[in-house]
């Protein structure tokens, strides 16, 4: 008797998260449904590699919609579900905190429930954020560190860690997470401050852009390649004992490094191209989150493969590409 393939279901699959984890889950021979919410049904950039994968499915749905999900569920068979479908911009959580929270929380709850009480055999992966450290007094945070939030959505992630805890723990679910630090690519959202940075160092090279305008450039970031994060997620969901790891690089650089670093990669001096502009700023910032690995690296074997620089490469080489045929 053959063993079957088995079938995944990925909630935000147009997202950076989402389309890195169906692409791999393809691979590895699943069957993957990917559920699609109306407003992003004009986006689908990053899925147009596997759009007509014959083992991928675009199922359409939102996570606020709870019948939806129920339908995808149910439809998709799932073995598996990977949920990256969020709002996952901190600065955004402060300017529409309640459907932030909506979206990150309570919506994880939701499915919770539905697994709890329809489909209590069916895998399910929970992305959790650095964010939920925000004011941690400690220079390294592990899988132990009190929770301090310091926005809605770090405040949100804290809730979805709760309840799948709860969840796992009082229903016996097989849930099982990670608690990812800052991870980039390049088909980062252009509002993140990476992508912001390559981006716009592409077109201030080809002479398309004047000035680069950032915030706090003196912020230490643990920076790590989405790519590493998705694969090492995979992992985490085939261990037998359901669980939650800290995914990071263990290594924390300036916004100002990265700035500098992109600039050098075009043969550019930062410091004429960067204007600091404290409009930008956050409204409160965390501690320096620097992630401590060192139970992914027991358990898991896991080493980032990808350094910063590396990953600016790609992202600079991505951006460089894409403003030359514009």
């Amino acid at each position: 008797m053959t063993k079957k393939n088995k079938n995944a279901l990925v909630l935000g699959v147009t997202g950076q998260g989402g389309s890195f984890m169906a692409k791999l889950l393809l691979e590895k021979k699943y069957t993957v449904y990917g559920l699609v919410r109306k407003s992003a049904t004009g986006n689908l950039k990053n899925i147009l590699s596997i759009k007509d994968n014959k083992n991928f499915k675009i199922l359409h749905g939102d996570l606020l919609d709870i019948t939806s999900i129920f339908n995808a569920i149910k439809k998709s068979n799932a073995d598996e579900i990977y949920n990256f479908a969020d709002q996952d911009h901190v600065r955004w959580s402060y300017e529409i905190p309640s459907y932030s929270f909506s979206v990150t929380a309570s919506a994880v709850i939701n499915i919770l429930e539905l697994l709890k009480n329809n489909f209590p055999k069916i895998k399910y992966f929970q992305p959790l954020s650095s964010n939920m450290f925000g004011g941690t007094k400690n220079k390294k945070q592990n899988e132990n560190e009190i929770l301090t939030p310091k926005s809605i959505y770090g405040l949100g992630k804290v809730t979805a860690m709760h309840a799948c805890k709860i969840y796992r723990d009082v229903f016996n679910l097989k849930i099982y997470g990670a608690i990812f630090y800052n991870h980039e690519s390049e088909i980062r959202p252009e509002e993140y401050v990476t992508r912001k940075i390559t981006k716009s160092v592409a077109r201030i090279f080809y002479g398309k852009q004047k000035k680069l305008k950032l915030g706090n450039i003196k912020s230490k970031i643990d920076w790590g390649y989405a790519k590493d994060y998705i694969d090492i997620s995979h992992k985490i969901m085939q261990q037998k004992k359901p669980d939650f790891f800290i995914i990071g690089s263990g290594k924390t650089y300036s916004v100002e490094y990265f700035v500098k670093k992109c600039f050098e990669y075009v043969g550019l001096n930062y410091k004429k191209f960067t204007v600091v502009d404290k409009k930008l700023f956050r409204p409160t910032n965390n501690s320096i989150l620097q992630a401590d690995i060192y139970k992914a690296k027991k358990i898991l074997k896991f080493k980032p493969k990808t350094s910063l620089d590396k990953l600016i490469s790609i992202m600079m080489r991505n951006d460089l590409s894409i403003e030359q045929k514009d």
